[in-house]
């Protein structure tokens, strides 16, 4: 397979003046993108690095972030993508780990990569370059033979909503076997162009930029959602194609109203992953965008990004689902020793397929305990149906232990969301004297809190081991960076004033 690198520099031979990426006010076509990119190459080749070494990106979303993921791998290059909005300490934990040659950071960065510097033992020779002063524009002579040379492309390092983040190392292959995946159940073309909100840093994001630059299509850069009318506006004046989000992007999106009434006529599809949608906000979706392609998805940060998507014609027979294996990918749901189990059995999903990481970087321990012969040990937990498609009931790790019975903290969370004026829900086990554990509910209302209502909904639609013994009411729910709830953090917080039976 063509490395993405090498893909970029075709399209700027063959349409140079395409629209690549529009950020603002600023448009940069594929000539320049390119050039852009060649001339970090050759800032990282002018810096001494060789064939391998590790490049971290401290960069916001933008053109420079773009062209350095390119021009680090033209240059033959690791990809290390770190949050511009990190601390100190948290780059230094990373530097400390990966240990870069070069650190490439944006103005407002500097001060935090200065002192992450300082607190790793060892760096005097680590460079670091501010890209908005950078004038390299020496291209190397053999950048596309050191595109190819180098078989690892990026540490992504895992947000994590347990543990210490760890870096994920995928390969130029694994790029773009997900890419190739992606472009062909979404059916993305070079006149296609995508309103991107998500971070490069992390795998969505980055999915949602290679996959795009890949066809010659043109992404989008909205900076957030603290005003989600401005994003809606740009999906509106950009004309845009697609528009990917998390979960809670969607439900702030439909919470704020800013989707009614709105002529959304150019708009094709929306991918969403990150997290489970439910089965209430897909339909709440659809009824506000119709005729625009709803695709739920299902992946991780170590299988590259996509494992599994629903064809959004099949949501209503398949609600539930996170979908069947994207192209390549093969899912299993096994017993604990590792055997098959057959479809409807609840067990640990396994995956396998040419997007799957090599491992973590210098994490063998860590790396053993999911691969085993090719095949990556996700964490989840679920079950396959009889035509293959996967059902998820949440991670290993989040399973609640009460008594002789487990619970799903997913399947009592979709019966939270039913309630109308519930808007979030997160479930997870708190410790108890007698039972060891038992749910307990976090929930982010629209007026009503009343928790003798939310266990009266709860009996009626769930087993008694499952309802909730606490039920507590919040502002809000503590999220990762890429808007995944950390339940690990709830259970572990001081308890605000509870309702219990």
């Amino acid at each position: 397979m063509r490395p993405l690198a090498l893909r970029l520099l075709d399209t700027a031979a063959s349409t140079p003046d395409a629209v690549a990426i529009i950020d603002g006010a600023r448009s940069t076509t594929y000539g320049a993108l390119a050039a852009r990119a060649l001339a970090f190459a050759g800032l990282v080749r002018a810096h001494g690095l060789g064939q391998g070494e590790r490049v971290a990106l401290v960069l916001a979303n933008g053109v420079d972030a773009a062209a350095a993921w390119y021009g680090c791998w033209l240059a033959g290059c690791i990809v290390v993508p770190l949050g511009p909005q990190s601390t100190a300490t948290e780059l230094a934990a990373c530097f400390r780990h990966c240990l870069p040659s070069l650190v490439l950071h944006g103005r407002e960065q500097a001060g935090a990569v200065t002192a992450a510097i300082t607190q790793v033992p060892g760096a005097t020779g680590m460079a670091c370059e501010d890209v908005a002063d950078s004038d390299a524009t020496r291209t190397p002579a053999d950048a596309g033979q050191r595109a190819r040379a180098c078989p690892q492309a990026a540490i992504l390092y895992t947000s994590g909503t347990t543990g210490a983040p760890k870096g994920v190392t995928l390969g130029h292959a694994n790029f773009a076997a997900n890419v190739d995946a992606i472009v062909e159940y979404l059916q993305l073309g070079p006149s296609d162009r995508t309103v991107l909100v998500l971070p490069f840093h992390y795998a969505y994001g980055a999915s949602v930029l290679h996959t795009h630059l890949a066809v010659g299509a043109c992404v989008v850069l909205e900076p957030n959602l603290v005003f989600p009318h401005a994003v809606v506006d740009t999906i509106a004046r950009t004309r845009a194609t697609g528009f990917s989000g998390v979960p809670s992007t969607f439900t702030l999106l439909l919470e704020r109203g800013v989707l009614a009434g709105r002529r959304l006529d150019s708009l094709r599809y929306l991918t969403q992953a990150g997290g489970a949608m439910t089965a209430a906000t897909a339909d709440r979706l659809r009824a506000q965008l119709p005729g625009v392609r709803l695709f739920l998805m299902y992946g991780q940060t170590e299988a590259t990004a996509r494992l599994t998507y629903v064809p959004p014609e099949r949501l209503d027979e398949r609600r539930g689902s996170v979908g069947r294996p994207v192209r390549g990918v093969t899912i299993d749901v096994r017993d604990e020793p590792g055997n098959a189990l057959p479809a409807g059995v609840v067990g640990d999903v396994w995956a396998r397929g040419p997007n799957v990481m090599a491992g973590y970087w210098n994490d063998p321990a860590a790396t053993a305990l999911v691969l085993r012969d090719g095949w990556l040990r996700t964490g989840d937990v679920g079950h396959l149906d009889e035509d293959g498609y996967l059902h998820l009931r949440g991670r290993r790790s989040d399973i609640i232990k009460s008594g002789a019975h487990r619970v799903h903290p997913l399947e009592v969370e979709e019966a939270l969301l039913e309630l109308p004026w519930v808007r979030e829900a997160a479930v997870a086990g708190v410790d108890d004297a007698l039972l060891g554990q038992v749910v307990k509910a976090w929930l982010v209302c629209d007026g009503v809190r009343e928790a003798n209502a939310v266990r009266a909904h709860c009996r009626v639609r769930l087993a008694p081991h499952k309802v909730p013994r606490q039920v507590e009411f919040v502002d809000s729910l503590p999220r990762t960076a890429s808007g995944k709830v950390r339940r690990a953090a709830l259970a572990v917080a001081p308890q605000a004033a509870l309702e219990t039976p």
